[in-house]
């Protein structure tokens, strides 16, 4: 009997299981050995997924009287120009905050020394903070990483052309190769169409649509949290007098695609801010009520509104994806991390509605 079972051909499904098994496999090959490659590919792909319908609806409010290639230019630069005015907010962060935290940290220090030394000392705990001695770490500390970072930056840039050939290829491959994708978009969709068998076609295009939408709705939703929490952040600190309100602010938003990552950052930024401009008090008070409110309206109205809970991409979830496609891919396993694990999600909810109607399950 075993011996006949050995013998008996694999039954067709079984052969396009092994098929997709062994291309997975592959695909796996190419991008781990191919990675630095293709990355300004992948960071293209992802970006002309997320602006064709940007492409598309200006098509429909122009009424197609426009060329095609001048409204892909349009929706290009439109975000080339966003992405830069984001980033030169986000610099000043570093720019204004470690010159006032060399300055200011005797300052702090002798506040920290001044109110917990009392408290420790009733509690048995010896603590005393030299103040001149902390500064002269720091100023130590910050030009000797100033210096190695300059030191093994420059050699880099001399003798790594790893190194530079992927910043070119991300500063000057990346908007090329989205204009050519954005350009092409609808075509190429067709063309992979095409490759699909038609008896399989329905299934198919069901499975995509279903990916693509919970997809869209978990970026468009998430697209929107965002931008609101970033002008509530914004404004809040800048109720509070803040001197970097506006660039800690829109940090803080943005970065809550990363989901309780993003608002930690925020939160220490601010907190670095704060203490360098205000008192401790002060400080923890501010920080209590614009980043507590912001946890509150975002975790309660804006994200079940927004995105909704029916999506099924759990923070959690986000994290989890993240980790692990960038541990396996590297950076490139970072940007197909959120498109993957929508397919997935797709994936395992149609093998639970087979299972759930299958007679294994109503044995």
């Amino acid at each position: 009997m075993p011996q006949a079972l050995s013998d008996k051909p694999l039954q067709p499904s079984w052969r396009v299981s092994l098929i997709w098994l062994g291309l997975a496999v592959i695909a796996w090959l190419v991008l781990k050995l191919l990675a630095p490659v293709l990355t300004p590919f992948v960071i293209a792909l992802v970006l002309a997924y997320s602006l064709a319908p940007v492409v598309q609806m200006l098509h429909r409010v122009t009424q197609r009287r426009l060329p095609h290639w001048s409204v892909v230019v349009v929706v290009e630069l439109g975000f080339i120009t966003i992405a830069l005015a984001v980033l030169l907010l986000i610099v000043p962060i570093l720019g204004k905050e470690l010159p006032l935290l060399q300055a200011q940290l005797p300052r702090l220090a002798e506040r920290l020394n001044t109110s917990l030394s009392p408290v420790l000392a009733s509690l048995g705990v010896p603590f005393s903070l030299d103040p001149t001695s902390v500064k002269s770490f720091v100023v130590t500390y910050l030009e000797a990483n100033a210096s190695d970072v300059w030191a093994s930056v420059l050699p880099s840039l001399k003798l790594g052309g790893g190194v530079l050939f992927t910043l070119l290829g991300l500063i000057v491959l990346v908007p090329v190769v989205l204009f050519y994708l954005l350009s092409d978009w609808t075509n190429m969709l067709k063309r992979v169409e095409g490759w699909i068998p038609p008896a399989k076609l329905p299934v198919v295009k069901g499975f995509i649509n279903e990916a693509d939408s919970v997809l869209g709705q978990y970026m468009r939703g998430q697209l929107l949290v965002m931008i609101m929490l970033a002008v509530f952040y914004s404004a809040g600190l800048a109720l509070w007098g803040l001197d970097l309100a506006l660039p800690i602010g829109v940090f803080t938003g943005l970065a809550m695609c990363i989901p309780y990552i993003g608002f930690g950052i925020g939160l220490i930024l601010a907190l670095l801010a704060g203490v360098l401009q205000f008192d401790l008090a002060q400080t923890a008070l501010m920080l209590a009520t614009v980043y507590g409110t912001g946890q509150v309206l975002e975790g309660f109205f804006l994200t079940p509104r927004l995105v909704g809970e029916r999506i099924g991409l759990h923070p959690l979830a986000v994290i989890f994806a993240l980790l692990a496609f960038g541990q396996l891919f590297g950076f490139i396993g970072v940007l197909v991390a959120l498109p993957a694990s929508a397919v997935l999600l797709v994936a395992l909810r149609r093998l639970k509605a087979r299972y759930l109607a299958s007679k294994l399950y109503q044995a």
